[in-house]
């Protein structure tokens, strides 16, 4: 898909980010002249139904109680015999699933692709909705098929209904409301709470954004095998109060603990956030490892390279060096393969013709064999004359 300039409605991508961008909504119509969506609701359905794809099914009427969100896999039996009205079927990451819908994400790609999460897919019935609710997130809302109204209130506090699956506002008060039709996309900002109701069966597209919090990185880095320290007291004299926790001791549990959060200023920490950025989100099958031998004799007997929908690719220059991570992988690249990281990076397929010039260059092809065997790419077959 190549760039669509009418996706910010006559917005160029600098003033869309000065202007909008976690400011305020923005509503464009026809973003996506004549849009045809890329997988039809009973395809949605089918994946809904799949081990290993997040889905929900959220019934706003019908369930054992308001609002009951059931998770996947979903019985396709129950899924025929759902009302008339009041639900909606969300599916994650399909953008991973469906190379057609990953292709929905170029466009956007003036925001760096770390920033990229995923394509949220959803089907809801007449009248269906997820309720009044706040992400923490940027997100794109295309309009597939059928009529959707959205509201939204910016003054909306975060005090949500007791009891229920979902976080839905206790109080919300429209202070906008527009009538999306397919084609139509909403860009709203982390913290505006909305409300979205189909009035006919259709179809909603989420380009969501990720926003890692400092929960989620410090944790990320606890979780590499660093040389930690451990508390030590040498010449402590006996306690008095065996029970009290000292002002010293807690100097001392202070400091360490300073001294391993200064280890994520360095190379460490670059590790640990490339790392998080392009992990997986859902728990997938582990590709099968290709050898480099392997690899370099099917594209030379004409094979060239795809790489897989929703795959994850950043890399990461510093000073001199550049790491490329791939699906939750580090891959350090010497000085002679770094142009491998914009010529991998900005392009989905390769031909053979495409790869042959830096076949022979020192690594090149064991790089590939790696990005394979991470499942960034997989192997097209030889194309017949």
């Amino acid at each position: 898909m190549t760039r669509n300039p009418s996706i910010l409605g006559g917005l160029t991508p600098t003033r869309f980010l000065r202007r909008y961008w976690q400011r305020k909504p923005l509503l464009v119509r026809g973003a996506f002249p004549v849009f045809v969506p890329p997988l039809t609701p009973e395809e949605l359905a089918g994946l809904a139904c799949e081990e290993g794809v997040e889905s929900r099914l959220v019934l706003e009427r019908g369930g054992r109680h308001p609002w009951q969100v059931v998770d996947g896999p979903h019985d396709p039996r129950r899924l025929r015999r759902l009302p008339h009205t009041h639900w909606t079927l969300l599916v994650q990451g399909v953008d991973r699933l469906v190379p057609e819908v990953a292709a929905l994400v170029e466009p956007f790609r003036f925001v760096p692709d770390w920033r990229i999460d995923d394509v949220m897919v959803s089907f809801a019935s007449r009248f269906g909705s997820v309720g009044p609710h706040v992400d923490r997130y940027d997100v794109f809302l295309l309009q597939g098929l059928g009529r959707r109204r959205w509201e939204v209130d910016a003054r909306a506090k975060p005090e949500f209904r007791p009891g229920l699956d979902l976080q839905i506002l206790k109080r919300f008060r429209a202070q906008a409301s527009w009538l999306l039709e397919p084609g139509d996309m909403l860009y709203l900002p982390p913290g505006v709470a909305h409300h979205g109701v189909s009035l006919e069966p259709g179809m909603t597209f989420s380009i969501g954004f990720r926003a890692p919090s400092g929960r989620e990185l410090l944790a990320a880095a606890l979780r590499q095998p660093l040389q930690e320290s451990h508390y030590r007291d040498p010449g402590r004299r006996p306690s008095r109060v065996p029970a009290e926790l000292l002002p010293g001791d807690l100097r001392a549990l202070r400091r360490l603990a300073r001294t391993e959060a200064r280890r994520l200023s360095g190379p460490g920490f670059e590790r640990v956030v490339g790392e998080l950025l392009t992990e997986p989100k859902e728990a997938g099958l582990e590709p099968a490892s290709v050898p480099p031998g392997k690899l370099r004799a099917r594209l030379r007997s004409g094979a060239g390279l795809l790489r897989r929908a929703g795959s994850r690719l950043v890399f990461l220059r510093s000073g001199s060096d550049v790491t490329l991570f791939a699906e939750g992988r580090s891959l350090p690249l010497p000085r002679g393969l770094a142009f491998a990281t914009s010529f991998l990076t900005e392009r989905t397929s390769f031909e053979r013709r495409d790869l042959e010039p830096y076949l022979r260059r020192p690594g090149f092809v064991e790089l590939l064999a790696r990005l394979v065997s991470a499942g960034a790419f997989e192997i097209r077959p030889t194309r017949r004359q």
